[in-house]
């Protein structure tokens, strides 16, 4: 069994590229062609076919892979002559067709070794023989890619060695300034018979609280490893149906574009915060296990969808691999040093384009390497390989192709839409509506289809309204059907509160060499309260759903005439006092996600002004942060970060400087805010909530433009301002009296 949670979608075809501006071209009578999306959108079409009959020119074969990671802390296998066997975490790879290996810290991460890397190459080859006396003569290696204290090589057995071609290997620094590599990945691709396989091992960045950096070091390999191939090589992925037809004409290849791929290494996530070190020790020790598996940050990261979206990874059973004492299997506790959570720092994930092709066989440690203050993994896998027979797959691409020939060499293309408006009724904020529109192909030939931007425009809809597909083809009497979505995000709630947008639209699809058809969109909005300003908001007490957006109209029922008839929103104090009445005892407080259908029915609670059902205390607190960090004008403006940085000296002066320029709604949302906030941590026994942990949050939803991801550019001075606001909004939650 593995934890993924839901396969690499290879489903989606990617967006229609065309040359700019696009070649349109309208003929004598009125009709407008494009030759280029036409050849595209025909070859697409062929290429699904192809893929579609796979299995009448494949054969599958299973391979057996090993990996393994170890952080080894920049030690080496052996102690006084004395060298220690690796047979227990690499020995059963002799069973494997191939093997892949990634270390850490092989050498010290001290500003020489980075600056320098003069030592990687030695202490590389140094592992390289040490696997190779584990594996034995029956492998070969046939890639290594080093950075500084990273390493990754791929062996694979001899008698498989004909089928293994076009290797290639990158590294990415995501270390100091962002390009260091101390931090980073390293990577090596292959095609394996007919099948592709990507192996990346990675250093993310450290510290226990640090989960966005590490995040974001992901992100960064993920988009900036690519492997340069070859136009020969992508053209053979191409035929082999691991790479979709658009990528003709391109020599390189991403992470995601393999059959299968491995992400091995000392990834760095911890056990959330929310559990004390001292607990995560005694229950590692103890060998209470799934308390601990529930609260691991890349676990959780993944539920919510922000890293690895479409890798597994299988259930773990093994204790935390780090940080133990060296040379024994004791956590590190002597008192000399800093006591740090136990934690899986080193993982291994997996992901492939047919999830039934890739079967995880065991996932553990190996506890008696113990030179490291980490322990090995390893995990064995069983992948299914593609083995094409071309003759058979050269016969079904002629058969397509005669398919084609034989419709293309008839009359005009026609098809039938059963409607072109679409009435979406009411839109609530930040929830997805669906409508269907129905095409028939009802002529004799193939008809291509797609949207178009109308004159003057460079979109094809308004950003609002998603469409799928955006471009197809329709064999004759073939039907499909068209989604056409809407999802109103803050942006748009903003612009519709304000008055500058409504939601209406025209969509143009265009049969090529026929008709272009116009499809309306209309909806209504419903408003929420959310993406409104706070100087709106305090005006009406009545519900907002019942404010009309016309100013005209909330003159003539006289809504909203007085500056401000509240001192807060009704909205905020609503929930607030929700949760104050029955959830500031709630365990984790501000760190359990809530259930999107309650965060939804919540919403409707505000802006209708219908009481509250027996909702869950998290999602509660998940709308609260959600409504704060919605609001179209920001509790505080960017220009009350502080200007210099803040310390003990002057901390008081930058809270009353804050203070005396907040404009008067702000101050009493401000300071409403921070008191409950203080009652919050009253009970942080309870609900485990830090200051810190509420002032990053008062950041995160009360602060424009607030974030803790710094970008490459950003100056030594913004970054002061951030740190100086979070130290402010601290002071505001820990002190007494403002």
């Amino acid at each position: 069994m593995s934890t993924g949670l839901c396969a690499r979608d290879t489903s989606m075809d990617p967006p229609l590229r065309l040359s700019q501006p696009p070649q349109d071209i309208e003929t004598e009578d009125g009709r407008i062609r494009n030759q280029e999306a036409s050849a595209k959108i025909r070859d697409a079409w062929i290429y699904k076919q192809i893929r579609t009959r796979q299995e009448e020119f494949t054969q599958y074969k299973e391979a057996r892979i090993l990996c393994g990671t170890w952080n080894v802390n920049a030690k080496k296998a052996d102690i006084e002559g004395v060298q220690l066997s690796l047979e227990h975490w690499l020995g059963h790879g002799v069973q494997c067709d191939i093997v892949a290996v990634g270390f850490q810290e092989i050498v010290d991460l001290n500003a020489v070794n980075v600056a320098v890397d003069n030592k990687s190459l030695k202490t590389s080859q140094y592992w390289i023989e040490r696997i190779r006396g584990t594996l034995g003569a029956d492998f070969m290696m046939v890639a290594e890619r080093h950075l500084v204290g990273l390493l990754v090589c791929v062996f694979v057995k001899r008698v498989h060695m004909q089928r293994v071609k076009y290797v290639h290997v990158d590294s990415v620094g995501v270390g100091v300034m962002g390009i260091a590599g101390n931090k980073g990945g390293v990577s090596v691709r292959l095609q394996f018979y007919d099948s592709t396989l990507c192996i990346i091992c990675s250093h993310l960045a450290a510290h226990r609280e640090n989960v966005v950096g590490r995040n974001a070091d992901y992100a960064n390999i993920l988009n900036k490893t690519r492997f340069d191939i070859g136009l020969e090589a992508v053209q053979e992925v191409i035929r082999s149906g691991s790479l979709h037809q658009w990528a003709t004409g391109t020599s390189s290849v991403g992470v995601l574009d393999h059959d299968h791929v491995f992400w091995i290494g000392d990834l760095n996530y911890r056990i959330d915060e929310s559990i004390k070190t001292e607990d995560c020790l005694y229950r590692a020790v103890k060998g209470d296990l799934q308390p601990l598996i529930v609260m691991d940050q890349l676990n959780i990261e993944r539920a919510r969808g922000r890293v690895f979206q479409g890798f597994e990874e299988g259930n773990i059973t093994f204790k935390p691999t780090y940080k133990y004492q060296p040379y024994t299997d004791d956590y590190e506790t002597r008192p000399e040093k800093k006591l740090r959570a136990p934690a899986w720092c080193d993982r291994i994930l997996w992901s492939s384009q047919n999830p039934s092709h890739m079967k995880q066989l065991d996932y553990s440690c190996c506890s008696s390497l113990k030179i490291s203050d980490h322990k090995p993994v390893m995990s064995t896998f069983v992948a299914v390989i593609k083995d094409i027979v071309q003759a058979k797959r050269d016969a079904i691409h002629q058969e397509i192709i005669m398919v084609i020939d034989k419709y293309e060499n008839q009359s005009m293309p026609i098809v039938r839409l059963d409607k072109l408006m679409l009435d979406f009724g009411e839109v609530r904020y930040d929830s997805k509506l669906t409508l269907p529109i129905t095409i028939t192909n009802t002529g004799q030939v193939l008809a291509q289809f797609r949207f178009v931007p109308k004159l003057e425009e460079v979109e094809i809809c308004k950003p609002w309204i998603k469409v799928s597909p955006a471009y197809g083809m329709l064999i004759p009497g073939e039907v499909t059907t068209l989604e056409i979505s809407i999802t109103l995000d803050n942006a748009t709630a903003r612009a519709l509160n304000a008055g500058e947008g409504i939601l209406n639209d025209i969509l143009v699809l265009r049969l090529e060499n026929g008709r272009d058809f116009y499809i309306t969109i209309n909806g209504t909005y419903a408003r929420s309260c959310f993406g409104m300003s706070l100087d709106e908001l305090v005006m009406y007490s009545v519900p907002v759903r019942t404010v009309p957006l016309d100013p005209a109209k909330r003159l003539e029922l006289g809504i909203g005439n007085s500056p401000a008839s509240l001192c807060i929103p009704k909205e905020l104090w609503r929930i607030v006092d929700a949760i104050y009445g029955r959830g500031l005892q709630e365990r984790d407080l501000f760190s359990v996600p809530g259930l999107e259908k309650e965060v939804r029915e919540i919403r409707e609670c505000l802006d209708t002004g219908a009481p509250f059902g027996p909702f869950n205390i998290h999602s509660m607190t998940e709308t609260l942060v959600s409504f704060l960090a919605g609001l179209s004008t920001p509790v505080i403006p960017p220009t009350l970060f502080p200007t210099l940085e803040v310390d003990n000296t002057n901390i008081i002066a930058w809270s009353r400087k804050l203070l005396e320029e907040l404009p008067p709604i702000s101050y009493n949302v401000f300071i409403y805010m921070m008191s409950f906030f203080r009652e919050v941590l009253l009970y942080k026994d309870a609900n485990r909530v830090t200051a810190a942990k509420l002032a990053r949050i008062c950041c995160e939803c009360m602060v424009l433009g607030f974030s803790f991801k710094t970008s490459n550019e950003e100056t030594k001075n913004s970054i002061t301002r951030r740190a100086g606001m979070q130290i402010i909004m601290d002071n505001f939650i820990t002190t007494d009296s403002i």
